[in-house]
């Protein structure tokens, strides 16, 4: 069944633009009918995410400081699709980050990380048949330190909330169920 769109917009201007995202402001009729605006922020990019699982049952995670949230954040290795594929970007964004590749690849989940004010879209991958084949290397953005951990001791990290990452939650929630 589709639902009809309550929101009505009456105008739309673009207010900020930069390689990754764009943000539009829409003048909006609400959908009881008062006027508004709304801020969206569009996601040049795909978002991928990739949750490496070895044949003992490790898992990868990259921790880095993340400067919108001014605090360091451990997560699962992820990037965005630039000019390719999901899932070719999450097997070179596994490979800058941690130097791993797999043999195996299964999208595990397709997600809106904040459908509220954006429109980004990420594919989360589980990716076994892990093979160390490089070092790391990371954008000159990132300064990353990686992490070998059971899979279930990442999902007790979500559960105390030392992972926040939207796509490593979903990420690392959805693995542990597929490979129960």
């Amino acid at each position: 069944m589709t639902e009809e769109n309550p929101w009505k917009t009456t105008e739309s201007k673009v207010t900020y633009d930069n390689p990754w995202i764009q943000v539009t402001e829409h003048q909006v009729l609400h959908p009881d009918g008062s006027p508004g605006i709304y801020g969206v922020v569009h996601m040049k990019n795909i978002a991928t995410g990739v949750v490496p699982v070895d044949d003992e049952g490790f898992t990868w995670l990259v921790g880095q400081w993340r400067y919108c949230l001014n605090a360091y954040s451990w997560e699962i290795p992820e990037g965005g699709a630039l000019a390719e594929d999901p899932l070719s970007g999450a097997k070179r964004e596994l490979l800058e980050e941690t130097g791993l590749t797999a043999e195996r690849w299964e999208l595990l989940q397709t997600i809106h990380t904040s459908n509220s004010v954006t429109d980004e879209i990420a594919h989360i991958y589980l990716a076994r048949g892990i093979k160390k084949v490089a070092a790391p290397t990371p954008e000159s953005s990132e300064q990353l330190k990686l992490r070998r951990v059971m899979l279930g001791d990442a999902v007790e990290m979500v559960d105390r909330g030392e992972i926040t990452d939207a796509v490593s939650v979903a990420g690392l929630l959805k693995a542990e169920r597929v490979l129960a």
